[in-house]
């Protein structure tokens, strides 16, 4: 159902961009293996996640105060 809501799809978004970095963070070998082909949308949201990482947090603080107070 994320994908009919904007929003919801924005979050899961987000969320996966968040985890990939943080597991890269914990273990690189487990996302630098699959640079390419289906697995290797992980090791870009990881690469997003740690070269944009002050617009990520910035849009993690958006979407909670979104999600928190204005639904």
């Amino acid at each position: 159902s994320a994908i009919f809501n904007f929003q919801s799809l924005l979050t899961v978004i987000l969320l996966l961009i968040c985890t990939c970095a943080y597991i890269r963070s914990l273990a690189p070998s487990l996302l630098d293996k699959n640079k390419t082909g289906l697995l290797g949308i992980f090791w870009k949201c990881a690469r997003i996640g740690e070269r944009k990482s002050p617009y990520v947090a910035v849009c993690c603080v958006v979407m909670a105060f979104s999600i928190l107070f204005i639904q």
